[in-house]
């Protein structure tokens, strides 16, 4: 079970508190987003700006670590913060910060390194992810930092594919997601030829997805779940050829039961405890009809 940028549903996302909170709830790990700041430091943010999850604003990229540490990243979600959680000055992470918060959990965790793109650093991402890890004691063969177990994941085929020389393919993740039928917010008031475009573009981007999953280049298969509902015999064709199945996010009885039932493996979730729950009484019931 991988908790979706921590205990999200509890706290807020990708902070200290979330990680923490998913720790203490049995995770088996924790997915997180990272983007670069102005100078360069790996954070653990979602989006490229920062307006919905912190009382900031602009591009995290126009900032440096220093001004996004004055920043609260913790109360719009209106969640209670625990002492032992630390305080609100400390909620943002680098993937320093995180990694070494993993390793103090004292047992094996992994972590599925989420790389953002489009990046305006492009794959200085890549790069700068890959020599904070070797410099901490990553190994290659592995994937791990001490008992910190490390995917790398992308919905940009292309970040897999520059990752490639350097990790193995099953420690690579490709993210899937359906393409919507309206793409792009009416607000840009593009046209129906360029409307068409970018839906062909966003098709053309989950088709290499696709191949790189097809070709074992990418061990990982990380669709949504709509888009495992829409695609449920390509997702069986994948468990069938020995793809790992990480599928997002799964919080609804009725998904978690989809996913358990196609035999995926690792399910992402905004409510860890409550899926663990779930998983853990379908194998009562399994073991206690002999199934």
């Amino acid at each position: 079970m991988i908790a979706h940028r921590g205990s999200s549903g509890a706290y807020a996302e990708n902070t200290r508190a979330a990680f923490l909170h998913a720790l203490a709830e049995g995770a088996d790990g924790v997915e997180v987003d990272v983007h670069l700041t102005r100078d360069r430091h790996l954070v653990c943010l979602h989006d490229q700006t920062l307006e919905r999850t912190s009382d900031g604003s602009g591009p995290v990229a126009d900032h440096t670590l220093a001004q996004l540490r004055r920043l609260d990243f913790h109360r719009w979600k209106g969640a209670r913060l625990p002492g032992e959680y630390g305080p609100a000055s400390s909620q943002l992470l680098t993937l320093p910060d995180l990694v070494e918060l993993l390793a103090a959990a004292r047992r094996p965790v992994r972590l599925a390194l989420e790389l953002k793109h489009p990046s305006p650093f492009g794959h200085e991402l890549e790069e700068r992810a890959l020599s904070w890890l070797l410099g901490a004691g990553w190994d290659p063969e592995t994937s791990r930092i001490g008992a910190v177990e490390v995917t790398f994941m992308s919905f940009y085929a292309g970040s897999l594919q520059y990752l490639a020389p350097s990790v193995g393919s099953e420690h690579l993740c490709q993210l899937l997601s359906v393409v919507p039928a309206e793409p792009v917010p009416s607000r840009f008031n593009l046209g129906p030829l360029s409307r068409a475009a970018v839906r062909a573009a966003l098709r053309q981007a989950v088709a290499d997805a696709e191949r790189l999953i097809w070709e074992g280049r990418a061990g990982i298969a990380g669709p949504g779940v709509a888009y495992v509902r829409e695609n449920l015999a390509d997702v069986k064709a994948w468990l069938a050829a020995g793809r790992t199945l990480r599928v997002w996010t799964a919080d609804r009885d009725e998904d978690v039961d989809l996913l358990l039932r196609t035999g995926v493996q690792q399910i992402t979730t905004n409510l860890p405890a409550r899926v663990l729950e779930r998983v853990r009484r379908r194998e009562r019931v399994l073991v206690g009809t002999g199934a």
